[in-house]
């Protein structure tokens, strides 16, 4: 018995390899039927329709740990208000950050505002991947999707998505958040898009990973590729990839209080010191106003930011006094101005609650 399990497990071994070096085949037959999949089945999203490196820019800014459908109408209203890079690079921030209210990461809409003015002081958008890589908040990621997409330069992009369409095609369980890994599957991925078209390589990769090869649930069955997918052919598809240290989320309870005086909200301004949402405009908590009274409790909702998980209670009730820092804002006037999600949120549930007052209720259904 020893010898046929030793004599087996060596026929396993010389099968396990045949079938994944049939399995992988060449990364040009790989990229031939992953760029045929995306031209038929590609989704229609308006940041496709444009070679503008600006736009794509833009785009790619907003993807960022956001689903495309909910930047959709983000992109659209941006554009309309900011055509150009010159168009944001005079605007005010403020009215960058009223457009943004919503997506979060709002150091992102600074950035890209920054990154605007580089380009009007620079005269025209870098072409290559290092001097788009120099504007602000521009990383590795975000540099090879525009200098590809607009320019056609052969950098192939390595995202969450495609960190995980490397993973299972080659049955790599190396740590995706290890440096070492990173390199490893940029390695694969330019490999994969040598000789290709750069823009359209680097969306297919991009569209596999988010409609085909999701993180839970795999569509293996309409996979273009599947042939060439080593999980798949192991059976480990539903293992990987491998993504270590995972942080435990933090929940945490609030409290805000909603005061209503003649039309108007009390709310304080964020500092530009602060390191999350500065200059945002946000609600009070029950503990920044000295004898405050709390007539009822309007509701509550939940509301996360990367690892923390808020449930956020709403209260309504008045002041005696305003205290520092605090102001009162006309109802009617918010739509131009930056709150933080949480505020919008909780107007918004105040808005629907029974027996909101009717100035609340008004900028409710127009903005909520």
């Amino acid at each position: 018995m020893p010898n046929s399990s030793r004599c087996w497990s060596r026929a396993a071994i010389r099968k396990t390899k045949s079938n994944r070096q049939k399995a992988s085949g060449t990364g040009t037959d790989f990229a031939a039927h992953l760029e045929a999949w995306y031209e038929r089945e590609r989704r229609d999203l308006p940041w496709r329709s444009t070679e503008d490196p600006y736009r794509i820019l833009v785009s790619e800014v907003m993807l960022q740990q956001t689903r495309a459908q909910t930047v959709i109408p983000y992109y659209l209203r941006f554009l309309d208000r900011f055509p150009d890079a010159r168009a944001l690079a005079e605007a005010r921030e403020a009215d960058v950050l009223t457009l943004w209210s919503g997506l979060g990461y709002y150091a992102r809409a600074r950035n890209l505002q920054r990154a605007a003015r580089a380009v009007v002081a620079a005269g025209a958008f870098p072409r290559d991947y290092d001097r788009i890589r120099e504007l602000p908040g521009v990383g590795p990621y975000t540099a090879a999707a525009v200098a590809s997409i607009a320019f056609g330069a052969p950098h192939a992009v390595v995202d969450g998505n495609v960190l995980r369409v490397i993973s299972r095609v080659q049955d790599d369980a190396g740590d995706i958040q290890s440096p070492r890994t990173r390199a490893r599957f940029q390695q694969i991925a330019d490999g994969w898009l040598e000789g290709r078209r750069p823009g359209l390589f680097n969306q297919a990769m991009m569209e596999l990973g988010a409609t085909v090869c999701l993180p839970r649930g795999p569509r293996c069955t309409v996979c273009p590729v599947e042939t060439f997918c080593q999980a798949h052919q192991t059976g480990r598809q539903h293992e990987l990839p491998v993504k270590g240290g995972k942080r435990v989320a933090d929940r945490i309870h609030v409290q805000v209080m909603i005061a209503v005086r003649n039309g108007s909200v009390l709310l304080r301004r964020r500092s530009a010191a602060e390191t999350l949402m500065a200059g945002f405009w946000e609600l009070p908590a029950p503990g920044d106003l000295p004898g405050c009274r709390s007539s009822r409790v309007i509701g509550s909702f939940r509301h996360s930011i990367t690892h923390h998980h808020y449930t956020i209670t709403v209260l309504e009730g008045a002041v005696p006094a305003v205290p520092l820092g605090f102001h009162w804002r006309r109802i009617n006037r918010l739509a131009g101005v930056p709150l933080t999600t949480i505020t919008r949120k909780a107007l918004g549930l105040m808005a629907s609650a029974p027996g909101a007052e009717r100035a609340v209720a008004t900028h409710g259904r127009k903005h909520g």
